[in-house]
């Protein structure tokens, strides 16, 4: 159970970051973004918690290390192999927590795993103390 629920938090993420970067990129505000997330169908644990929390004041520090949800997707991944069940989303997910896994270590919080999206589109999401520079 633990591994399905992680890989589902770990897609969530991955998910949202992609989507945030690329909003940013097309000159859209993350903070506003966030909101709108909130507000709609594409509300997850990730825009409701993680990105107002620890990622749009880029603090990246939830609690919990990238190596740790790295190793909860492989052994998801490795269990649907064992079960004879592909998992085609899954696997595009561990590929960008091993890409971040391999950029900046274990010991690194799992928020962070934007940082390893965003040099892609050449843009940073949110700034230090949040928006409007509250704390």
């Amino acid at each position: 159970m633990k591994l399905v629920n992680n890989l589902l938090s770990a897609t969530a993420i991955a998910a949202t970051s992609e989507a945030v970067v690329l909003g940013v990129k097309a000159g859209l505000d993350p903070f506003v973004m966030i909101d709108v997330i909130n507000a709609g169908s594409g509300r997850n644990t990730a825009s409701a918690d993680k990105f107002p929390r620890s990622i749009l004041n880029r603090r990246f520090d939830h609690g919990f290390a990238l190596g740790l949800m790295a190793k909860d997707v492989d052994l998801c991944l490795a269990e649907a192999e064992a079960q004879h069940f592909p998992m085609w989303i899954g696997a595009a997910v561990k590929q960008m927590w091993t890409h971040a896994l391999g950029q900046g270590g274990p010991d690194q919080d799992f928020t962070a795993l934007i940082k390893h999206i965003e040099p892609w589109a050449g843009v940073t999401v949110g700034r230090q103390g949040g928006r409007d520079g509250e704390a």
